[in-house]
Order: structure tokens, then C-alpha cells, then sequence
């Protein structure tokens, strides 16, 4: 952080990027340094601004690869043009979700990039499923207004005046939280519905659960309703862009309602609540469908990926020494770029030699 270099402005990675404040000369310097010594085969940007180091200072033999976590509609459109320009020296794009990666496909023009859809993955919680008995409804996320957990708690009103014994639970912290008590008070709902703050892991709050929902107005995958599922919950959600109406199948594992809509989601949550054999039979289906988000499938479908880029690029190169990540001595590395890490390397590797 004393380095002259850090007062500096970046000039690689691109000021229209979120995070341009804590990038610098300096950063510029120190990734360009460590991706010119790079030793694998293959490496991984993991937002747009590193991916923007990789197309322009990642060496020529090695397969570049650049992820997508939120949707190329989200980005400004100087972003978007300044990604436009680069992105043709990447060898692939992995959004998370098959909408953005119809929306990358459509509007950026990439000649010869592939594009991916590449979901996250979550771990399977180390508790035991819920069973489908608790008497509590759960949901987590940010306390911002995208999130609407205003509509949700609008919804609940319903669901406690027909089960005055059923709960809803919120778990996080942000700007909405004043808000989001006073319409509680207001709707005398707070025998109901509890802000639970913030907690790590999860999987504790959402096995006390036998419901999950999520009500947001975007998502760009949905994080919190995979993780609900994996713990054995079905999950009730609103149908936005984009990731909730690739993980939900409507009827077998949860419900998607319209976005903004309480009354819909309302009746979406009595469904679930008044029929105790419908919940645990969308409970017991959303734990075994979730399991497509396990990180070995995950990693199973990005070792496939890696493995036909390098092909593509007539990839029977010799294996040329030990794997490393790279690590950035600037503000960069907290946000790592990853070098295919680790095990994904290595097989790569070893199906080679």
C-alpha cells in the first residue's frame, strides 16, 4: 500500500469495472508479472475486470478462460463495450446461468470464444435433511431492496392468519432492515415473523426450516434456493431473471411465482404449508434434484470444458512442472484469479500423459 504505484490509476483493468477503486498501477503490474509466469494450462478469471488481465496478459499457449457470477445485463454499457473488445482473446466465457449465456451468445459478437453455461455448486451440508415438520418458513440474503423481502413478509400476513403456529425467518443484514421491522410492527405480524442477522454456514437455520423462498427481483443464479434445497427444502420463488427458473421445476421441487406479486406468492406458500405430504414429497425431490449442483459434478462439467478447449488448441503439450495460483501482491489478490486450480489442473495433466 506505499508504493507510488498504488496512487496511481489502473490502466489494464478497466475503470467502467465495479471494483476500479482498488486496482492500480501497481496491481497492473503485479498481475501482468505473475500471469506472464504461469505454468498451467489453463486459467480462470473470476470477475470481469481480472478477465480482461487474462485476454491481454495471459501468455498465448495457455487457455484462457473467463467467468461470468452476475449477467452481461447488469454490467453499464461502457463495461460491456470495453469487455467487447478484449473478450475475443479469451478461449471461453462460463456464465452461470443458460439465460445470460443466450444474452453473451446474442449481443457480444464473440467469433470463436465458447460460451458456456458453468453453474456454481454447493457443498452437501454435513447435517441431516429437514424433514419436512418444522413449522417455519426460511429465507436469507441481503437486506437490500432487490432482495423484496417486503413482499414476502406482505405474503406471510396470509399464511399466519390461516396457520397462526407457522414462522418465517430471515436471516441477514443490510439497509433494509429498520424498514422491514417497521412493516412487521405494522402488520402485527411480529409473533411471525423474525430478521434472525446474519449467519454462517446456513445450513443450521435452513434444517430448522421445512420451506425456503426467495423473492427477489433479479438473480443472476440464486444462491440461497440451492442451498436451500440441498438442506431437503422445496423452495418457493419468484420467477426473475435469471437463475431461479433453471433450478425450481415448478411442481416437483417448489413453486415460481410472478415477481412482485404477494398475493400469488402467498398462495403458493399456503399450498405448501396446508398439505404436509406435498411438502415433504417437494423436500425429498429438491435434495435429490439439487445434487446436479454438487461441487463433483460441477468440477466434472469444468474438467470436461478444459479438456476440449485444450484439445481445440491441438493440446497435447507436456505437462511443464508443478501447479500454482496465482497471487497478486496488490489489492487483487482478495479476489484471486485462479489457475484452474489445483486438482482440475492436474487432470488435465495426467489424462495428457
Amino acid at each position: 500500500q506505499h508504493d507510488p504505484r498504488h496512487l496511481t490509476p489502473a490502466a489494464v483493468f478497466p475503470s467502467s469495472e465495479y471494483r476500479y477503486r482498488e486496482y492500480s498501477a501497481l496491481t497492473d503490474e503485479r498481475i501482468g508479472e505473475a500471469l506472464a509466469s504461469l505454468d498451467a494450462d489453463v486459467v480462470v478469471g473470476t470477475r470481469p475486470g481480472l478477465n480482461v488481465h487474462l485476454a491481454l496478459q495471459a501468455p498465448a499457449r495457455t487457455v484462457r478462460v473467463g467467468q461470468e457470477h452476475l449477467t452481461l445485463d447488469n454490467h453499464p454499457p461502457r463495461l460491456r463495450r470495453a469487455l467487447r473488445r478484449v473478450y475475443p482473446r479469451l478461449d471461453a466465457i462460463t456464465p452461470v446461468t443458460e439465460a445470460d449465456t443466450a444474452a453473451y451468445r446474442r449481443k457480444m459478437r464473440l467469433p470463436g470464444v465458447r460460451v458456456q453455461a458453468l453453474p456454481n455448486s454447493v457443498p452437501a451440508p454435513t447435517l441431516p435433511p429437514a424433514d419436512g415438520r418444522e413449522r417455519v418458513v426460511v429465507a436469507a440474503g441481503r437486506l437490500v431492496p432487490m432482495k423484496r423481502f417486503d413482499v414476502l413478509i406482505e405474503a406471510f400476513a396470509a399464511v399466519a392468519t390461516a396457520y397462526p403456529d407457522w414462522k418465517l425467518r430471515i436471516y441477514g443484514r443490510g439497509e433494509e432492515q429498520e424498514r422491514l421491522r417497521a412493516l412487521i410492527e405494522r402488520l402485527g405480524l411480529y409473533n411471525n415473523v423474525f430478521l434472525m442477522g446474519a449467519v454462517t454456514p446456513m445450513e443450521a437455520e435452513w434444517v430448522k426450516g421445512s420451506i425456503g423462498a426467495a423473492t427477489s427481483d433479479f438473480e443472476p443464479f440464486g444462491m440461497t434456493i440451492v442451498e436451500a434445497m440441498r438442506c431437503g427444502l422445496p423452495v418457493v420463488s419468484t420467477d426473475c431473471p435469471y437463475g431461479p427458473g433453471e433450478i425450481i421445476t415448478p411442481g416437483d421441487d417448489g413453486r415460481l411465482v410472478p415477481v412482485g406479486a404477494p398475493d400469488a406468492l402467498a398462495g403458493a406458500l399456503l399450498d405448501l404449508v396446508g398439505d404436509d405430504e406435498l411438502r415433504r414429497r417437494m423436500g425429498r425431490n429438491a435434495l435429490e434434484n439439487s445434487r446436479r449442483y454438487a461441487p463433483a459434478s460441477v468440477v466434472a462439467e469444468a474438467e470436461q470444458l478444459f479438456e476440449e478447449l485444450l484439445a481445440a488448441r491441438g493440446g497435447d503439450r507436456p505437462a511443464r512442472g508443478t501447479d500454482h495460483a496465482l497471487v497478486s501482491g496488490g489489492y487483487a489478490a482478495r479476489d484471486t484469479m485462479l489457475v484452474a486450480a489445483g486438482s482440475v489442473v492436474r487432470t488435465v495433466r495426467k489424462a495428457r500423459r
